[in-house]
């Protein structure tokens, strides 16, 4: 793993070294872009096989339409997990095109989770605009997120290729575990400051985030015909990969800019997440410790100023140096599972270069 610094928004990134530069950023920018021209025509098509009000839903929330049906042209999201799918395709010489079905299904069930997650954190924003819940009510919210999950399902089942069946199983229990983590989520939501632990923080956020990104990559090198070793050890790659890319996406949730996160500033601190940094301050034994626990035993909104007294409260306690060197130590593990499986690294290049892209993003 190359050497981190850190961007504007406080993420860490690597360092650039002899003959590194932005062609790097547009490499994964390139294989993201490739991946939504492949995938979204069988999203699409997926999608519009829904019962009627749920269909409406899907589309806006994917943003294909805005809230009064009429067709939108929006931010349906960056497609990391089908570029996966591809990307460990490719790396193990397989071809593309037998697999555009199952990142559409990834996708899908990554949408699913989405929906579920906006109405359980009652958050009103996404992707720049208001939230399926804020716009169609929670019951139409849930009901069509079930439906995605159930549409990523069928996808498999309908799929013809010999790696759809253990493919459909990897997603089942993948949901399974994104369940869990979500339950962790909201239990640890509950608790007092001082009753979390980074540990089992780390263990959320990793079945949260984490898992659907490994089952991304493992599907597609099963589509590419891998074994259980290797495709286990991408598993794991996107594992390690996906909790990098959730210690970033923390630091972003705290100090990126709204103007490019489609977030309020703050956001996270004013409905009192315990997101890694977070955890990381408060048990960090500090002064700013106590000043943070005792900022997140209030109630939220006492004044303007509170989110960026806490945001600075976490930043003293240590919690967003923290999160970007353990963002780092991550992603060097992740790419050491990566070799194990694609010991040759030139054909591992795409999924190397979404590895760094989950480190380097700043919204």
């Amino acid at each position: 793993m190359t050497d981190t610094t850190t961007d504007t928004a406080g993420a860490a990134v690597p360092a650039q070294g002899p003959g590194e530069g932005p062609g790097e950023g547009q490499e994964a920018a390139d294989i993201l872009a490739a991946a939504r021209a492949h995938v979204d025509p069988e999203l699409r098509a997926a999608v519009d096989s829904l019962p009627g009000a749920m269909r409406r839903v899907a589309r806006y929330h994917l943003g294909y339409e805005h809230a009064d049906g009429t067709p939108a042209t929006g931010n349906g999201g960056k497609a990391i997990r089908p570029a996966l799918v591809l990307a460990a395709v490719r790396a193990l010489g397989g071809e593309e095109k037998t697999a555009f079905r199952a990142a559409a299904a990834v996708e899908l069930t990554h949408n699913f989770t989405l929906l579920h997650d906006d109405v359980m954190d009652r958050d009103t924003t996404r992707r720049h605009r208001p939230t399926a819940w804020t716009v169609f009510g929670d019951a139409a919210a849930i009901l069509t997120g079930d439906a995605m999950q159930a549409l990523a399902q069928r996808m498999f089942a309908d799929d013809p290729h010999p790696a759809a069946r253990e493919a459909a199983i990897r997603l089942a229990l993948c949901v399974e575990e994104l369940c869990e983590g979500q339950f962790m989520d909201c239990s640890l939501e509950s608790r007092a400051p001082d009753q979390v632990t980074l540990d089992e923080t780390l263990v959320m956020a990793e079945a949260k985030t984490g898992a659907l990104l490994g089952c991304a990559c493992a599907i597609g090198g099963l589509y590419a015909g891998a074994g259980r070793e290797e495709a286990d050890a991408l598993d794991g790659f996107g594992r390690q990969a996906g909790l990098a890319f959730q210690l970033i996406d923390d630091v972003i949730g705290i100090w990126g800019d709204p103007g490019r996160t489609g977030k309020p500033a703050g956001a996270d601190l004013t409905a009192r997440k315990k997101s890694l940094p977070v955890v990381a301050a408060l048990t960090s034994g500090t002064p700013a410790a106590a000043e943070l626990a005792e900022l997140y035993g209030g109630p939220p909104g006492a004044d303007d100023d509170e989110p960026a007294r806490t945001a600075g409260a976490v930043e003293r306690a240590g919690g967003r140096d923290w999160a970007q060197a353990h963002a780092a130590d991550r992603m060097s593990r992740a790419i050491g599972l990566l070799a194990r499986a694609v010991p040759d690294p030139e054909s591992a290049g795409g999924l190397l270069a979404l590895a760094e892209f989950v480190t380097r993003r700043t919204h």
